[in-house]
């Protein structure tokens, strides 16, 4: 049986790995397919393709994009994408700038509380140009005010807590004009990060479906299996397909192997041929 993962990270967002790493521990563990979707960006997509190709396995390129949503998190997984469209670039860059923005205002609110942080070795967290939160709890977790990167958003930097302050999100209008605009298929990324009861999520699936999204990723280490079950049933009752997951960053979040999904579930190549279908469809060309 062939085994694939559809939601991955690599070191040009938040990763551990950098892509050609990525691709040789996907091809280390007999995966078929990958798709690589970094956070906000399409920088790791170019050297994945080529290590993905020297090692005969099957990428496909991209992204997933934060939502701006209360009361939880809604994450849009993009995938098939042309990494160089130009409205999907303008996107990513305006995204980055806001970033380093919020990170700047973060470290200024550490500095203001009395936490001595070495900000010099903020560029060792990440191998790339992408810094996000999670390389700010690593810097936490450097100078030891915390044990691990969970605890430091736990207490410090997770929403509703003493130094979060908010992202800076495309609207979901944006957000699917970019991805239908770069060629790709719009994707729910781990729904229950929603927070949302279960008639709210059907209601939002119904009309995010008449917007454009063409999937569920009902498969996710974080949820429950039976709960992915229910997800499953509810895209399939709206005619959306569904995909499967590990959101796979590295020795981070342990939980979260490459290739498994909920319940340590190996991720079938059901769903891969399920997103190929969606991306041959002409609904994902408008």
């Amino acid at each position: 049986m062939a085994q694939v993962d559809l939601h991955t990270h690599s070191s040009a967002s938040d990763g551990e790995l950098s892509p050609s790493e990525l691709m040789a521990l996907a091809h280390k563990l007999g995966l078929s397919t990958i798709a690589l979707t970094d956070h906000d960006t399409v920088a790791g997509l170019a050297e994945a393709a080529q290590a993905a190709h020297a090692h005969g396995i099957e990428c496909i390129p991209g992204i997933e994009i934060e939502i701006d949503f209360e009361p939880g998190e809604f994450h849009l997984l993009g995938y098939g994408i042309d990494p160089q469209s130009a409205p999907l670039l303008d996107a990513t860059q305006r995204l980055g700038n806001a970033r380093h923005e919020r990170n700047e205002a973060i470290l200024e609110l550490f500095a203001n509380a009395g936490f001595q942080l070495d900000t010099i070795k903020i560029s060792e967290l990440s191998r790339e140009s992408y810094i996000g939160r999670p390389h700010l709890a690593d810097l936490l977790v450097k100078a030891r005010c915390v044990r691990t990167r969970q605890e430091a958003f736990d207490r410090y930097l997770g929403k509703g807590r003493p130094f979060y302050i908010k992202k800076s999100c495309l609207p979901l209008e944006e957000a699917l004009s970019v991805i239908k605009a770069a060629g790709g298929v719009p994707v729910v990324a781990h729904p229950y990060s929603l927070f949302v009861s279960k008639s709210m999520l059907g209601t939002l699936f119904s009309r995010w479906k008449d917007m454009g999204i063409e999937g569920i990723e009902a498969y996710h280490p974080t949820a429950k299996f039976g709960q992915c079950v229910i997800l499953e049933r509810m895209a399939h009752e709206r005619g959306m397909f569904v995909t499967a997951g590990s959101d796979f960053h590295g020795k981070a979040r342990p939980e979260c192997g490459l290739g498994r999904t909920a319940g340590n579930m190996a991720i079938d190549s059901c769903y891969r041929d399920a997103l190929v279908s969606a991306l041959s469809h002409p609904a994902a060309q408008k």
